[in-house]
């Protein structure tokens, strides 16, 4: 194991975390928050004072493998979240640690569970950082140092492969380094295009960063109690609606409409599946709702927002579906399970393990009936190899005993099973919002600190797929001696 490569990834990562934080202590110098500056200044100082110590000078041997990727990823999300929870705690905004941990984690993976019952009375410049996270965390905190940061001359992939969404990574360029350039270009693009028409449409500039931030990152902090609802203005609600949708799309596919390679793009079966699903999902809950709404059309206006945000995880909210029928709330429910597309800003298991894990069942069902038959898995036009679908399958099976794992501790709460169940999906998949006690009008202050940290595990599971956060927890593999080859 490489220790000394592992802290000075980790050093770096608090440099730049200590930079994110400038971007807050502007927001309250210019709304005049000057009470709130000092709770930025002193962890930007301790991140300084740490990651200089350990990540100002490279180590002779930076060789990043596998284990080390693993835990560069899973230490690096813990102690971002860690640092980055201090200004609420310092400030006194939340005077609790364990919820301001509860915050960070949700605002880093992009989850948009929240404990605050009154949002509109915190400080601008904690409301920015809050949102702010979402954006850092929704490309990947890693894939964000890589594409400003020099890390490592090599097998940096194992980085991104443990960080980055999806059953398979695969690189837009020779250099990963160019790679997070791209992914973070189109990013950063597509944010300031939806920031200029929500401003262009009569929303003030802080509320389009704030929903912004929490669309690109699929987040879904919003600076208002009934987030998106609170406008009731159509146009917001199409604008982020389309844009929570579009960040749900594997980023590869846009870079390959910058190449003009359409037909790679229109001819993805992930892509295909995943306006499939949702076109079913929006016309099922629209005709499901229409007498709540008077029509149709205003059904559909409502269905469309929620079951984008659900399906991509995002957790904004135009209406409080915890009202809604069951059949509506059950397709939400199972959308949160969904997700959107792999090499996205969204959680959940994702579209491309459905798609794969639907093909391996019809060839286990083709081999039932004609056993000497040969047969393979196609996805994407080619052949998925034995590893990909098997990582696919172990993937799911660690991802339901930690559910199932999740569910039975969180039950000691005392909580109705309706409010357990959804809390444990929506932080797993980091969709934001459950049903009952935490539904999109509620929040999850209710639950005890214990609880409270076991969902923050679920959120970093989920955001992280699970592997890193497993690693973390397993000391035999801090200690295991590592093995001169790019196998692992």
């Amino acid at each position: 194991m490489n220790y000394k490569m592992i802290g000075y990834v980790l050093g770096r990562i608090l440099l730049v975390e200590a930079a994110l934080m400038l971007f807050p202590i502007i927001i309250a110098i210019i709304y005049g928050e000057t009470k709130i500056i000092s709770a930025f200044v002193l962890p930007i100082i301790l991140l300084l004072i740490i990651g200089l110590a350990i990540g100002i000078k490279s180590p002779n041997d930076n060789s990043i493998y596998a284990r080390e990727g693993l835990l560069i990823v899973a230490l690096s999300w813990v102690a971002m979240s860690l640092f980055g929870a201090v200004p609420f705690f310092i400030s006194g905004a939340i005077p609790n640690f364990v919820d301001c941990l509860f915050e960070t984690v949700s605002g880093f993976t992009t989850t948009g569970s929240t404990i605050l019952t009154d949002v509109e009375s915190m400080p601008y410049s904690l409301l920015f950082w809050r949102s702010f996270t979402h954006w850092v965390g929704g490309m990947g905190v890693l894939v964000f140092v890589m594409a400003v940061l020099p890390i490592s001359k090599g097998r940096t992939m194992h980085i991104m492969r443990a960080e980055v969404p999806g059953p398979s990574v695969g690189k837009l360029s020779s250099k990963i380094r160019t790679t997070a350039k791209i992914l973070y270009s189109i990013y950063l693009i597509m944010t300031l295009s939806e920031i200029i028409l929500l401003v262009c449409g009569g929303m003030p500039l802080f509320d389009s960063l704030i929903h912004s931030f929490g669309s690109a990152g699929t987040g879904g902090f919003s600076n208002k109690s009934l987030s998106v609802g609170a406008y009731n203005n159509a146009y917001f609600e199409i604008v982020i609606g389309v844009f929570m949708f579009l960040f749900g799309i594997n980023f590869n596919l846009y870079y390959f409409l910058l190449l003009k390679r359409f037909r790679e793009v229109f001819r993805s079966e992930e892509l295909l599946t995943y306006f499939g699903i949702a076109i079913v999902a929006v016309l099922c809950i629209a005709a499901n709702i229409t007498e709540l709404y008077g029509s149709f059309v205003e059904a559909l206006r409502y269905s469309f927002f929620q079951v984008s945000s659900v399906m991509t995880t995002t957790g904004f909210a135009t209406a409080d579906f915890n009202l809604w029928p069951t059949f509506s709330k059950v397709i939400l429910v199972i959308l949160m399970f969904f997700g959107a597309c792999a090499g996205s800003t969204a959680g959940g298991i994702k579209t491309a393990r459905l798609v794969i894990l639907f093909k391996s069942c019809i060839k286990d069902l083709r081999r039932m009936i004609h056993p000497n038959a040969v047969s393979s898995i196609r996805f994407e036009g080619k052949t998925a190899d034995e590893k990909t679908v098997r990582g696919t399958h172990l993937y799911l099976v660690m991802y339901l005993i930690i559910f199932i794992v999740s569910v039975a501790l969180l039950s000691l709460e005392g909580k109705d099973m309706i409010t357990t169940f959804t809390a444990v999906a929506t932080c797993l998949n980091n969709v934001g919002p459950g049903l009952e006690i935490v539904g999109p009008m509620g929040s999850f202050a209710s639950f005890s600190s214990a609880g409270k940290l076991l969902l923050s595990f679920n959120m970093l599971a989920g955001r992280l797929e699970i592997y890193p956060m497993l690693a973390l927890c397993a000391p035999a593999l801090w200690f295991k001696k590592r093995k001169n080859d790019d196998s692992e």
